[in-house]
């Protein structure tokens, strides 16, 4: 049986690697971006049978309308992977910043979410995976991003337990990267920094195993027990040390 996978932000990053990974195991593949030129590079760089949309979105109703017409030129599909996301952590602290990550995180995600979800129901079956983050277990220094990842994760254990009370045969995966290298891990001597091949290839397993949570790299697991426990004193002296004094 053809397996046949949407990617939500296939153009860079995590998407990318994870669409190339997908193509050379047989999936048929239809991919998503908001940039034209970088997915027709990605669809030349694969030989199976990919499908293609320039999808912006922070247009939601846009966005969830480009989804339905992508699921019917590929003639159905079994998953729907939400890969795209932003954040700022600007010094300036500027509001634009917040709203932007909330308009990615939060209005864009939810609207894939939920025409993923009302076309699967519609289905059957089928499986919503997207990338959230590790930051969505505790606020911190750059707030629209924990925040909108925490309601990524949220949203996510609700379509859950939505499809568990409906009796409808919908898995959810919820991916929580630590740092992976891409253009959003800035800085020097990151901790615990993986490639996105790696990254890629345990989401697909995750994906794959039908996993509900998933911590990339594995070993993330680890520091996520700690941040659930920890006093939010101790994690604040822990994760983000000690706080600059300003004159």
């Amino acid at each position: 049986m053809v397996k046949k996978a949407i990617i939500i932000g296939a153009t860079s990053g995590i998407g990318r690697a994870l669409a190339l990974k997908m193509a050379r195991q047989g999936y048929v593949l239809g991919m998503t971006g908001r940039r034209e030129a970088l997915l027709s590079s990605l669809q030349q760089s694969i030989s199976s049978d990919t499908y293609t949309c320039v999808m912006d979105i922070t247009k939601p109703y846009d966005a969830a309308e480009k989804l339905e017409q992508l699921i019917d030129n590929m003639e159905g599909v079994d998953t729907v992977i939400i890969n795209s996301g932003t954040g700022h952590c600007d010094p300036e602290f500027p509001l634009r910043g917040e709203l932007d990550t909330v308009d990615v995180n939060v209005t864009g995600f939810t609207a894939i979410a939920n025409a993923a979800y009302r076309y699967f129901a519609k289905q059957g079956h089928g499986h919503i995976a997207a990338t959230s983050s590790i930051m969505a277990l505790r606020g911190g220094p750059c707030p629209a991003y924990n925040a909108s990842k925490a309601y990524m994760s949220n949203y996510l254990e609700g379509l859950y337990c939505r499809a568990h009370k409906t009796g409808v045969n919908i898995t959810v995966t919820d991916i929580r990267p630590g740092f992976v290298d891409t253009q959003m891990a800035k800085g020097d001597g990151i901790f615990w920094l993986a490639s996105v091949e790696k990254a890629a290839l345990q989401i697909l397993c995750a994906v794959e195993q039908k996993k509900r949570v998933v911590y990339i790299t594995k070993r993330w697991r680890l520091i996520a027990i700690l941040m659930q426990v920890i006093p939010f004193r101790a994690f604040v002296r822990l994760m983000l040390g000690k706080s600059v004094k300003r004159n």
